[in-house]
């Protein structure tokens, strides 16, 4: 069981994610010890929505494709409506979240994120939280959808919106505190 100052997390995301649900995790993880790389489907610099309209550029670690579980505790994937629904037809990124979630590592959706939960069939029996407009989403994709800052149900991290962000990170850490988490592939 690492500590956070110990872990190394992998960040997930593409063009149109929310700025504020990359940028504080990344900050505030960085900020408790943690090694965090973001990975990008091109490996090249993606750009967030704050809001009404773009927002800024932040530049990727490394190439989707490059990405290794092994090499990391967590993923945590940020919402906006653009980044997850990119993401959720792209097979490697897909792949890359099932990897994590069969090894009994954490991942971490926020917003509209829990779409690629739902793509991973991570969604069915567990008890989740998303942004309210994607609740029919998770219902009936199995989910028991409650309106709750943060939900943890066996390592799989959930939250509703930026306002959630602090209890959304401090989550993560103790889930990777706690290790893996034995679950059904």
């Amino acid at each position: 069981m690492p500590k956070i100052k110990d872990a190394k997390i992998l960040i997930l995301a593409t063009d149109g994610f929310e700025q504020s649900e990359l940028m504080e995790p990344l900050e505030q993880l960085r900020e408790m010890g943690a090694e965090v790389d973001v990975a990008s489907p091109d490996g090249g610099a993606i750009r967030g929505w704050r809001k009404t309209d773009w927002g800024e550029e932040v530049t990727s670690d490394l190439k989707l494709a490059d990405a290794v579980e092994a090499d990391y505790d967590a993923l945590v994937l940020p919402g906006g409506q653009i980044n997850p629904d990119l993401l959720r037809v792209n097979t490697d990124a897909l792949e890359l979240i099932m990897t994590f979630a069969n090894k009994g590592k954490i991942v971490a959706a926020i917003c509209h994120a829990p779409w690629l939960l739902i793509e991973t069939n991570l969604v069915k029996g567990r008890k989740v939280t998303s942004y309210k407009s994607i609740r029919k989403d998770m219902e009936n994709a199995g989910g028991d959808w409650v309106d709750q800052e943060v939900v943890a149900d066996n390592g799989i991290i959930t939250s509703r919106h930026p306002g959630d962000i602090p209890a959304f990170v401090k989550k993560i850490a103790e889930e990777v505190e706690e290790g893996r988490h034995e679950r059904a592939a």
